[in-house]
């Protein structure tokens, strides 16, 4: 027993002894331009590694650094340097025939430079392409149209970078740091599993399992690939996703599908935003938005089809669909919104992300609403523009009424502790400039028919000319069939309603002398006169 663990010592320590000789027996350096040739021959690209050194424990050699070159037309620096490259091979050829049968890559703290052009191509696009048109070798049989098959098991990326701009542009440019990539069974020529970890700067994290292959040759960027998508908690602004021009802000989270095939990129799924900002001056939403994900996005084309994706806003449920554009800058869209018999309790929540407000104090308990919006243009200058229609809505703890005191001295209106309001229809167009409401039309239950149109400015300030004919027949004989005319102006938080009076005054005299004669001018005679007496 003893001399069998005796021999058994002396075998471990000869192992041990090779492990630390071997270096100095195989110089790694000598496979250096051997396995810089083939790589730069698979992806199309320059290789370059640092000091290569063996490892029998690591059972392979390790370089010091790497470097990828970038495609000419975009860069002279490296598209992709690494920190170290550990490649995996199998020992015995290696020590016995030295030769190099590569197993595993492992490359260590990548930051990788991704470039797309103003055309939409990106400076990857090309990896593959002149190792592709290169003429195969005679000992293999690979067509001419695909590159050469660089077949690894496993393939690792650890605690990586990468950087996402477009060329020219001056958005913030995206960029993940803690980028984990797992890739098995790797082969240019064929499907191979995929696996990805990272998170963005400014918040959130993503992940995308599934599978990517065959390699297209001629276009890498269009190498087809089906995967799961989660996001988490992506902050839109700090992200660079979104432009803060455009108004838009928030955290979103994707649980989805992404797949590539023929060019183009099918995304479906749920993205949910919380605390979404909607528009400039809007407030965070407190309650999330759910969105049912079916977009296409045509890479070449750097434009994509929104189909018909539903927006849940708590029970409400609007449609969008339409098409966008990035070739841009910013992104372009031409959507349609429409929605029917929304609740308008659940829609309520989403006016302040809207910058929409209502008289303080003021909500709304009830009623519905249906919508049929067209938002056109550049994300910074977007026009949204469209029918608005409402039914039985109540504003609690406001009585417009009251606020119509001319009213009052001539009908039955009393105040009441809220405004019901029947029936609304407006045409809506909001811009940066503001929201402006013509062909209004809405029925207080407390007052009758109302009409009129305005202006609502960014910063609330109203500027509305409005016609109220109350259901009364003397009423009706006194001021006529067009009903008395008043202005809201103020702001939404504290509006001021008062009577026009120089367009009452201006109507009875139209009406006594058929309609020669004018307010503003028999006021302003007046008052001339009476300076002219004074002088």
């Amino acid at each position: 027993m003893k001399r069998l663990i005796r021999i058994l010592g002396i075998v471990v320590a000869l192992l041990i002894l090779a492990a630390l000789a071997l270096p100095f027996v195989i110089d790694g350096d000598q496979f250096r331009s051997a396995l810089e040739s083939r790589l730069s021959a698979a992806l199309g690209r320059e290789v370059k590694l640092g000091d290569l050194k063996v490892s029998l424990f690591s059972g392979g050699l390790s370089a010091s650094d790497l470097s990828i070159a970038d495609d000419p037309s975009f860069s002279k620096a490296p598209f992709l340097r690494a920190q170290s490259l550990k490649i995996g091979v199998e020992m015995m050829p290696l020590i016995f025939s030295h030769t190099l049968n590569i197993e595993t890559l492992t490359i260590t703290q990548p930051a990788i430079s991704l470039v797309e052009a103003p055309s939409g191509v990106f400076n990857f696009s090309s990896i593959g392409r002149h190792a592709a048109a290169a003429p195969a070798p005679a000992a293999t049989s690979a067509p001419a149209s695909q590159p050469p098959d660089l077949s690894v098991a496993l393939i690792e990326v650890s605690n990586g970078r990468i950087t996402l701009e477009k060329s020219g542009s001056k958005t913030k440019p995206l960029v993940l740091e803690k980028i984990n990539i797992e890739v098995k069974n790797f082969s240019s020529t064929a499907q191979f599993p995929i696996s990805l970890s990272g998170a963005l700067t400014g918040g959130g994290t993503i992940s995308l399992t599934g599978t990517a292959g065959p390699i297209n040759a001629g276009d890498a960027a269009n190498t087809p690939f089906n995967a799961r998508l989660s996001a988490t908690h992506v902050d839109l602004i700090a992200s660079g996703i979104v432009d803060p021009a455009s108004g838009l802000a928030g955290l979103a989270s994707v649980d989805g599908a992404a797949a590539s095939a023929n060019g183009a990129i099918t995304l479906t799924g749920k993205l949910q935003a919380d605390q979404l900002v909607l528009a400039r001056g809007g407030k965070p939403a407190k309650k999330a938005v759910e969105i049912d994900l079916n977009l296409v996005h045509s890479p070449a084309k750097q434009s994509g089809e929104v189909r018909q994706m539903a927006i849940h806003l708590g029970n409400a449920i609007a449609k969008l669909q339409g098409n966008y554009r990035i070739d841009t800058e910013p992104a372009t869209v031409n959507l349609k919104l429409t929605g029917s018999m929304m609740p308008l309790t659940e829609l309520a929540t989403f006016l302040p992300p809207l910058n929409i407000a209502l008289p303080s104090g003021a909500s709304i308990d009830q009623g519905t609403a249906d919508i049929n919006l067209a938002c056109i243009g550049p994300l910074d200058m977007l026009v949204t523009e469209g029918t608005v229609d409402a039914a039985n809505v109540r504003l609690a703890n406001y009585d417009f009424a009251s606020k119509l005191q001319v009213l009052r001295e001539f009908t039955s209106i009393k105040a009441q502790p809220h405004t019901l309001i029947q029936t609304l229809s407006a045409h809506l167009r909001d811009s940066p400039a503001g929201d402006a409401l013509d062909n209004i039309h809405l029925v207080i239950a407390s007052i009758g028919a109302i009409n009129g149109s305005g202006t609502v400015s960014p910063s609330h300030e109203l500027d509305f000319r409005m016609r109220a004919a109350p259901g009364s027949a003397a009423l009706t004989s006194l001021i006529g069939g067009g009903g008395i005319p008043f202005t809201i102006q103020g702001t939404a938080e504290n509006p001021l309603v008062r009577p026009d009076v120089k367009s009452i005054v201006n109507e009875q005299l139209k009406s006594l002398t058929g309609g020669k004669t004018n307010a503003g001018g028999i006021l302003n005679g007046i008052f001339g006169r009476k300076k002219k007496r004074q002088r």
